[in-house]
């Protein structure tokens, strides 16, 4: 395809088979396009290893199944980065790794709910169970044999 302004060439495009098909030509993109376009997989891959080893481990398992799909995601992780910090973003990697969930909505979460910042492997609270509920009821009456002696 090609485009014209004034009878002066522009541009020229490939041919799309598919409606809705885009073809951008990269000098036509602004700056900040370009700059999004070069953060491919490999440059994700780097950023991640820089900023911690759990983020590293999460941009892989982002990239474990269509790498394509999930570049966004991925550079949306890297981007976090630079709102909360590295240090708050490989922890928030770190915790969303432990649940088995590395998706970049997991990650943004546990960063704006502040959960990076407490401690991973927290003991929950235990409250002791009362009598009734270990097997030894107020009301349970004791199993007696035949001979009439306790069980």
């Amino acid at each position: 395809m090609k485009l014209y302004h004034d009878i002066k060439l522009v541009a020229t495009h490939p041919r799309q088979i598919f409606p809705g098909q885009r073809s951008t030509v990269d000098e036509h993109m602004p700056p900040e396009a370009i700059a999004y376009k070069m953060q491919d997989p490999q440059w994700c891959l780097k950023q991640a290893e820089d900023i911690g080893p759990d983020c590293h481990r999460l941009i892989r398992r982002l990239f474990a199944h269509k790498v394509l799909d999930n570049l966004r995601a991925a550079q949306g992780v890297i981007r976090l980065g630079k709102k909360y910090g590295p240090d708050r973003l490989a922890a928030a990697c770190a915790r969303a790794l432990h649940f088995d969930n590395a998706k970049y909505r997991t990650v943004k979460s546990i960063l704006q709910q502040g959960l990076d910042q407490l401690p991973l492997y927290e003991q929950p609270n235990v409250i002791p169970l009362a009598s009734a509920y270990t097997g030894r009821g107020r009301f349970l009456r004791s199993q007696v044999c035949r001979e009439g002696r306790p069980l």
